[in-house]
């Protein structure tokens, strides 16, 4: 589980920060330097996912799902300085249930 752990994390920073680097690029008018080595940040990133050792790619990408959105909330509050709301939190601990159900569940 801590390789599961850790590949979602991994995956999810590089979703976040490559998608980051293209929003610096393309709506902050920073260097297409930052936006292409955003596009490379994104390719990493599919490659990640395809680590994990579940067998079906959609339950791979839907656990991934609920974990993006914690990681989401985290990055804005760290790098744009948005602290997440009461209902924010709310909505991250019903994601992070849903993916432990997923996750966690008995398997035939």
């Amino acid at each position: 589980m801590i390789r599961v752990i850790f590949l979602f994390l991994c995956a999810g920073l590089a979703e976040i920060g490559g998608g980051y680097l293209i929003w610096q690029w393309l709506r902050e008018g920073k260097s297409i330097y930052l936006g292409m080595i955003g596009g490379v940040i994104l390719a990493i990133y599919g490659a990640i996912a395809t680590l994990q050792t579940f067998p079906s790619f959609g339950r791979v990408y839907a656990a991934y799902g609920g974990v993006f959105i914690v990681l989401s909330l985290l990055w804005g509050w760290g790098v744009d300085r948005r602290a997440p709301d009461f209902y924010d939190w709310i909505g991250a601990f019903i994601c992070i249930l849903g993916v432990s159900v997923m996750l966690l569940g008995p398997r035939h």
